[in-house]
């Protein structure tokens, strides 16, 4: 039998305008000029300009987002006919906690579009060199072939049998391993050195089979790779000397020639490399011992609500209310300029949000950025920022995950300047950051031949005072990319 109860639960829901401030705030720079420019195409009622000066101005903008207070709401969905204020519409809010570049006094550099560079594909450049080769047809096919399954670090990792199979299947070419083979011993004569090559040790014997063979050293190297190649990839230098009866000087020239070769020759060259930029989200100057945060100027665009739409309204108030098809008309003018309004208010509080939890970071991190030095960072994480500047750890997450700052010493990920804490012998904080710091001064510093275990690395950390694990030790090291001691050995 069924029973009929009540029961009271308490849920946290967010509004439209809530999710769009959300959904904005964790975009970078590069995404925002696009997502600006879907919501001009997509209402017609928000527009790109300065706003024009009112006389009155609404008051200032909460400065505590942390649980997402509404927007203004001025659209009721039970009531679209309610009365509408069209000074609503026309003021702009007073936020004077945010300043551009160029409201700064900075050089508007930033202003300026940033070139898009135009350079050569790795496969555009082997096509023209395959151009150039005296081959018929049949040969051309097989060759560009092989190009195309070239991967990006320069290799190519499949069987001569599926390349062989996929020609028949795609072309109808009949051929063999041996004729695709011989095909590609000519593309690995092509530039970049070493290109084309079936693994690392093809690879790199490749790069050497174009130097004199007259030289005594690069026949050693060559050997060493040839016939003893696990027990380089292990660094086992004592057995390759004693396999080959080498002298120590003779290994370690071979050893040196071998090192200098490019290990993923896709990539060995600027022409063929792939070009990202990082647009910076913030502009941080030290004037005069002065730190001063700026947002990127493609943070500030101007919108402003079309005087059109709000025209519209303004007639509606002298007009015959009861026409049902302007009343339709005006319902949807109105939600258009809601949305305006409500997306210029997102636009600026996201300024306000950015401004505040870096100045926040800058605070925190002070040291760090008067002078670069990575071992002045403090320790730091997203609950220090929340307390600081009274909002939401997620909100802090979403500024720190997609933005970037530009200081003197270089452009940084936010995510950069948030690390856990490490105890000292004196009781005091110090940063991960500061302890792999130290770490890799010290691993680089290290004597080559008799590289220090992970055991000894945390010897040598706790003689500092850094009370650290051995494990930690290792993650830490892992995370540097920095191989294990055997691996960094050099003859």
């Amino acid at each position: 039998m069924q029973k009929l109860g009540l029961k009271q639960t308490q849920l946290q829901k967010l509004s439209p305008q809530q999710i769009q401030f959300i959904k904005l705030l964790q975009i970078p720079t590069a995404e925002l000029e696009s997502r600006i420019e879907e919501e001009l195409e997509s209402n017609p009622a928000l527009e790109e300009g300065r706003e024009e000066p009112v006389a009155e101005k609404t008051e200032e903008y909460e400065e505590n987002f942390e649980e997402y207070e509404d927007f203004e709401e001025s659209y009721d969905e039970t009531n679209p006919m309610e009365e509408i204020k069209l000074e609503d519409y026309l003021q702009q809010d007073d936020v004077a906690s945010y300043k551009t570049q160029s409201e700064s006094g900075y050089p508007e550099e930033e202003e300026r579009e940033i070139p898009i560079p135009t350079f050569t594909t790795l496969t555009d450049s082997l096509l023209e060199q395959l151009g150039h080769l005296r081959l018929d047809d049949r040969q051309k096919a097989i060759g560009e072939q092989l190009i195309g399954s070239i991967d990006e670090d320069g290799y190519i990792r499949r069987d001569l049998e599926a390349i062989a199979n996929d020609l028949a299947f795609s072309q109808n070419i009949q051929t063999e391993t041996d004729e695709v083979e011989e095909v590609l011993q000519r593309i690995q004569n092509f530039e970049p050195a070493g290109i084309a090559a079936r693994d690392l040790q093809e690879c790199l014997i490749l790069q050497l089979e174009r130097r004199s063979k007259d030289d005594l050293h690069v026949r050693y190297a060559i050997q060493i790779l040839q016939t003893c190649f696990e027990e380089f990839k292990k660094k086992h230098f004592k057995k390759i000397q004693k396999r080959l009866s080498l002298s120590e000087e003779d290994m370690r020239e071979a050893m040196n020639l071998i090192l200098k070769l490019n290990p993923k020759p896709g990539g060995s060259s600027n022409a063929y490399a792939k070009t990202q930029y990082i647009i910076p989200d913030f502009i941080l100057k030290n004037i005069n011992g002065k730190l001063e945060v700026a947002l990127n100027s493609k943070n500030a665009p101007e919108l402003r609500v079309s005087r059109s739409y709000a025209d519209m309204l303004e007639a509606y108030d002298k007009s015959d209310k009861k026409d049902k098809n302007f009343k339709q008309t005006v319902s949807f003018v109105k939600q258009k300029l809601d949305a305006a309004k409500w997306f210029i208010d997102a636009i600026k509080q996201r300024q306000n949000t950015l401004l505040r939890t870096m100045n926040a970071i800058v605070r925190y991190q002070r040291e760090f950025f008067m002078e670069g030095d990575e071992s002045k960072l403090r320790p730091m994480i997203l609950k220090d920022i929340a307390q600081e500047i009274g909002m939401d750890i997620s909100t802090v997450s979403r500024v720190a995950n997609s933005k970037a700052v530009q200081t003197d010493f270089g452009v940084f990920p936010l995510k950069f300047f948030f690390s856990e804490s490490i105890s000292t012998d004196t009781g005091e904080d110090v940063s991960s950051k500061e302890v792999k710091y130290i770490l890799k001064q010290i691993i680089e510093n290290e004597n080559k031949r008799r590289p220090l275990s992970d055991d000894k690395l945390e010897k040598l950390l706790r003689a500092r005072g850094y009370q650290i694990a051995r494990r930690t030790v290792a993650k830490y090291r892992e995370q540097l990319n920095i191989p294990v001691a055997r691996l960094r050995k050099e003859v």
